[in-house]
């Protein structure tokens, strides 16, 4: 700091004493007054421009914060209704890391004719969020380590010399607060007829990202409410009930109970090594790319994994999703590839595919029978005693119910769902699109601001007779429900579901949790 100050200063810094005022004579006193009130005067003129400058620049900035926030409302890309579509080819295959996004559906997910809702739920994961912590340090080293070693840059890999890493962690994003306020407006234009007289109960999982998502979702949702004339309920906040994820606590949103599980045995290493497997078939011939864009640098195919992962987490780093120059280090066929990867880490790791992953789940498919039926749960897995026996911590009268929770979570619960319980499992060596396994990939389930619908409706059909159906939509897909007699539409009867749901009610696999 020195030679700046040496720099303002004008040069060499000059030591002196001077004078007392009353030892000058009388005219060099007054010159001496008249240069300190011109000097003040500058001063004031000084900070009278400085104070001008900075009011014009938050007036700037103000107004371009405007344009932005009416860019961000008006990109035809990214709707309530169709989530993410703005670069489709890739950014729908960035696995559990893309933004939401209406996935395809071969049945119509809209309520059938002659029928009356009576009964929703939604189970969301979070918006989109920086890297975990653990992430953040290694995609920090990783940066480093090229910046370090590089000594060339190839077509297209040149912004790694001078790219600075600058992702928060753990967090969720301006972009993630975004897509839940969009939810929770979907939530409700999709079930307005139950929406506009019902007020729905909504809990989530005690993480800040987690419960930042539901409270941007009860916006979204009360934004609309307050929108349609046609209801009559109070505008008033919704309350959020959070569950604690404290080590120990029964928490149906947050699996962390099953010992087998959760340790680090053989069940914690099944989603691991399928990727291993898989990652040896497909990221060589990148790394081998990559080293000839990066001479001096070594790089592994884990590290190809984490340079792909930082094009998505840069994307929704940026408040309006704008796409990131790591997406542009890879072909659309190499996030196919990536896409798969992902799915399989969930799939094996959580979902179908692990021994126990379907059992984490349990807890929750159980309370969500005792809504459908408005009866007492019965769970002795991960359901919380005192909340699930208390009406103001359980109600089970409401219409509409919403609950926030994380990734994994949702492939345990929807596993013990059982909606891809007829799908073959996931090869390790050999990719397959996600229409030839069911509708199953992690972006198609999983997604940052993934959604899975449980709809209850009355039908005044024929073939219906006025009897209580139930349908899943998991992001916008109908699923039909396993083992239900589902119908052409995907609606199993209410009895036939609670029916088919036996894995759950017998408590899974909780017992080996302890073997």
């Amino acid at each position: 700091m020195d030679w700046i100050w040496s720099l303002v200063q004008g040069g060499r810094r000059l030591e002196y004493t001077s004078l007392p005022d009353d030892e000058l004579p009388a005219g060099q006193r007054r010159i001496l007054r008249e240069k300190e009130h011109k000097r003040k005067l500058r001063l004031l003129l000084v900070a009278m421009f400085v104070t001008i400058l900075a009011i014009l620049g938050l007036l700037f900035i103000q107004a371009t914060d405007g344009a932005n926030d009416h860019s961000r409302q008006s990109r035809k890309c990214d709707t309530p209704e169709r989530g993410f579509q703005c670069d489709a080819s890739i950014s729908h295959s960035w696995g559990q890391y893309s933004p939401y996004f209406a996935v395809p559906s071969e049945i119509d997910p809209t309520i059938p004719k002659g029928c009356d809702l009576t009964f929703a739920q939604v189970l969301s994961r979070h918006g989109a969020r920086d890297p975990t912590f653990g992430k953040a340090v290694q995609y920090i080293y990783l940066v480093n380590r090229i910046q370090e070693n590089a000594t060339d840059y190839g077509s297209g890999f040149e912004f790694l010399k001078s790219y600075k890493y600058s992702l928060g962690a753990d967090q969720l994003t301006l972009f993630g607060e975004r897509q839940m306020v969009n939810s929770g407006l979907q939530f409700y234009n999709l079930y307005r007829s139950l929406a506009s007289k019902s007020i729905p109960f909504v809990r989530a999982s005690d993480q800040n990202r987690v419960v930042v998502s539901a409270k941007n979702w009860t916006q979204g949702f009360h934004t609309a409410l307050k929108n349609d004339d046609s209801s009559n309920l109070p505008h008033k906040p919704l309350p959020i009930l959070r569950i604690s994820e404290a080590e120990g606590l029964n928490n149906t949103l947050s699996h962390g109970l099953c010992d087998a599980f959760e340790k680090g045995g053989k069940y914690a290493q099944v989603g691991d090594s399928a990727q291993k497997t898989y990652l040896s078939t497909f990221a060589p011939p990148i790394t081998a790319r990559f080293h000839a864009n990066l001479p001096g640098v070594n790089l592994t195919d884990e590290d190809i994994i984490s340079l792909m992962d930082l094009c998505p987490f840069d994307t929704v780093a940026s408040p309006t999703g704008v796409l990131s120059p790591f997406c542009g280090l890879f072909t659309e066929s190499e996030w196919k590839f990536y896409d798969y990867f992902e799915s399989l880490g969930k799939y094996y790791g959580y979902g179908p595919g692990n021994p126990l992953g379907p059992t984490q789940g349990v807890g929750w498919v159980n309370e969500l029978i005792a809504r459908l039926t408005r009866t007492p749960v019965e769970d002795h897995t991960t359901t919380n005693s005192t909340l699930v026996e208390n009406p103001v911590t359980f109600p089970l009268d409401r219409g509409l119910y919403a609950d926030f929770s994380h990734d994994n979570d949702m492939m345990g619960i929807l596993g013990a769902l059982g909606v891809y319980n007829e799908v073959e499992p996931l090869s390790n060596t050999t990719r397959h699109e996600p229409e030839d396994v069911g509708g199953f990939s992690a972006a198609w389930t999983v997604a940052f601001g993934a959604r899975v619908y449980v709809e209850k409706m009355v039908c005044r059909g024929k073939q219906e007779k006025g009897e209580e159906l139930v349908r899943i939509l998991v992001n916008g897909r109908v699923v039909k429900p396993y083992n239900c007699e589902a119908d052409e539409l995907g609606r199993c009867k209410l009895d036939k579901f609670v029916e088919g749901l036996e894995f759950a009610r017998k408590g899974g696999k909780w017992g080996e949790c302890w073997d």
